[in-house]
């Protein structure tokens, strides 16, 4: 697989970047843009046949009998010829610019994904999926577009004006002028509506909204039975309601203040006649040739018209242009990642001890905040080590840097005394089965969905990982057992199912690190036991990560971690953090109190009084 050139995407940018991605089908749009500059050069052939043609009847003007019919009508040819040139050029330049279009739309697309494959998973946590979305799909296709369609069309708007302009000084200087006056003044009004400072930071602030939209969009519709059950609307949804708004805020005040420009652009383009007509009189009161005066000014009246199509274009490419490279830009700034750093003499572990090293770690190292801040402990194979404390401690961070889903920040993390970042990151991934709090299931079969985790698996060891995980029984139930398609026909799973069957694709990796992030958060107590009793045959001789919120889950652990805002505030098996009195028997307290707690009635509660 060919990679992506990020040195060239930090150095070009705008138009630039959008002729470099163009340029990777060179032939094609070479060919595009000749055909396209030939296309635009004939479009212009009608109107100066019309110039004779009006030029033939004037010379006769008023006796028409002597009209050179056969010499007018193969003006009339030569015109029909012009247009019929036009359509077919332009349209071989399309066929040109699409072919050349979708080879690029296809070599981006795998390059940009090959790219995201290589980029750390932790990236993907971050970045959110609705603004991916949005990237991969919407951004890159602009490019299509723009090769497809806007090339050419700034071809035209490149050759257009420079033919046009020729043709309105040639025949008569005087009314050429006039009109170029007409044009510069449009320009003008166009200048100042797309090339102030201010419209690059729109188009910025524009993409920026939309990825922020499409994120809680995403995030909205992931959440709709939780907010149809609440009978909640929109509004009630904060993030997305806030995205919308901040979108509102700049988009309408910036569109209105174009309007003065646009209407004075759009008056002018369609009028430039208003600048002939006074050339016009003057010069009409002051010719002595009316024959020639009355061919060149009726060939300018009606000549003139065209300059709003080919100004409207200019006006249309501009526009998309910018957006365009907007988009672009985005998809750049996802290409500047780079992948983790692996090194060229990968070394490999016999043993599966974890230890972290005054580990620290923040997730933005532009800023103070850490999320870990010197953390050292010591994870044995063949024994469990929990890790507890309250939320925002930092214990999902430390299980997300295990498989070297980011590099610390400080510090090291080592397999039997080999740092991970010595690792090759695909032997790192084999060694580690991670089962997080987020489930997620591919629209296929639960046969396919659990082998994701061993792909050479047999349909034998994935039905033995399947009963470790305490999911073979409702698995028959379905409609078509292994062989159902998740999310197909009414089949839905619950989220115990679901994190199940998820724990059944970690058995069947029989990684020799098993890391597991609230594992059975969404299992009810008997389910909770047996996949317990699943886990016996699962860690066994494996050094086990447990991040666990209900403390029951964890207390037979080997040895148990206890975090408090990214810091290791101790550590030590149950028994010996219980008789510390400090933090862990805080929580432990704290936790038994909550299974003793009950809800009672109003009576109960005046009977209890």
């Amino acid at each position: 697989m060919e990679k992506v050139d990020t040195k060239t995407t930090r150095t070009k940018n705008g138009t630039a970047r959008l002729m470099e991605l163009a340029a990777t089908k060179k032939p094609l749009m070479i060919a595009s843009v000749v055909l396209s500059a030939l296309a635009s050069i004939i479009s212009f052939v009608p109107y100066i046949s019309i110039y004779y043609i009006v030029g033939e009847i004037m010379s006769v003007y008023p006796n028409f009998q002597s009209l050179d019919v056969h010499r007018t009508i193969g003006f009339g040819w030569i015109a029909f010829g012009g247009i019929l040139g036009n359509v077919l050029f332009y349209f071989f330049a399309l066929i040109c610019s699409h072919l050349a279009a979708f080879g690029t739309l296809y070599e981006l697309k795998v390059k940009f994904a090959f790219h995201l494959a290589k980029l750390p998973l932790g990236f993907h946590l971050t970045i959110g999926s609705g603004k991916m979305r949005k990237i991969m799909d919407e951004n890159i296709e602009k490019v299509e577009g723009f090769i497809a369609h806007q090339l050419p069309d700034i071809v035209a708007a490149i050759v257009a004006p420079i033919v046009m302009v020729a043709i309105l000084l040639i025949f008569d200087w005087r009314f050429g002028l006039a009109a170029i006056v007409g044009i510069l003044v449009a320009f003008g009004l166009e200048f100042k509506a797309y090339g102030n400072a201010g419209a690059k930071t729109m188009m910025n602030q524009y993409q920026n909204a939309i990825e922020d939209m499409n994120n809680a969009s995403v995030e909205y519709i992931r959440g709709i039975t939780v907010v149809k059950a609440f009978r909640q609307t929109v509004y009630s949804f904060r993030r997305l309601h806030e995205t919308i708004k901040s979108y509102t805020k700049f988009v309408i005040p910036y569109t209105l203040s174009w309007e003065n420009y646009m209407s004075g652009f759009t008056t002018i383009v369609n009028n430039i006649y208003l600048f002939l007509i006074p050339v016009g009189i003057f010069l009409g009161l002051r010719t002595t040739n009316y024959e020639s005066f009355a061919t060149t000014f009726i060939f300018y009246l009606i000549f003139v018209p065209s300059i709003s199509s080919v100004m409207m274009k200019i006006m249309y490419v501009s526009s998309s242009g910018m957006q365009i490279i907007g988009g672009v830009e985005r998809m750049d700034d996802i290409l500047r990642n780079e992948p983790l750093a692996e090194t060229d003499t990968p070394e490999t572990c016999k043993g599966h001890d974890i230890v972290f090293q005054d580990v620290s770690f923040s997730y933005d190292v532009n800023k103070d905040a850490s999320a870990l801040t010197n953390v050292s402990f010591h994870a044995n194979q063949g024994e469990v080590t929990a890790i507890v404390g309250p939320s925002g401690g930092g214990k999902s961070t430390i299980a997300h840097l295990i498989p070297r889903f980011f590099d610390v920040t400080e510090g090291s993390i080592q397999i039997d005394n080999v740092d991970i970042r010595k690792m090759n990151l695909d032997y790192l991934m084999k060694k580690v089965s991670f089962v997080f709090q987020d489930v997620f299931l591919f629209k296929q079969s639960i046969m396919d969905n659990i082998r994701i985790g061993n792909l050479s698996a047999t349909d034998e060891e994935v039905i033995a990982a399947a009963e470790a995980a305490q999911c073979h029984e409702f698995i028959k139930r379905l409609p078509q057992g292994y062989h159902t398609v998740i999310g197909t026909k009414g089949v839905h799973l619950s989220g115990g199912e679901q994190q199940r069957i998820v724990i059944a694709r970690a058995i069947v990796k029989n990684a020799p690190i098993i890391v597991l992030d609230e594992a059975t958060a969404f299992t009810d107590p008997e389910n909770e036991y047996l996949i317990q009793k699943a886990f016996e045959k699962l860690m066994d001789k494996k050094t086990v990560i447990m991040i666990a919120h209900r403390l029951s889950t964890i207390r037979s652990a080997n040895k148990i971690i206890v975090m408090d805002k990214g810091v290791l505030v101790e550590q030590g098996s149950h028994d010996e953090l219980m008789k510390k009195k400090s933090k862990y028997y805080d929580m432990w307290e704290m936790y038994t109190k909550s299974l003793d707690w009950k809800i009672h009635s109003k009576e109960e509660g005046r009977i209890n009084a």
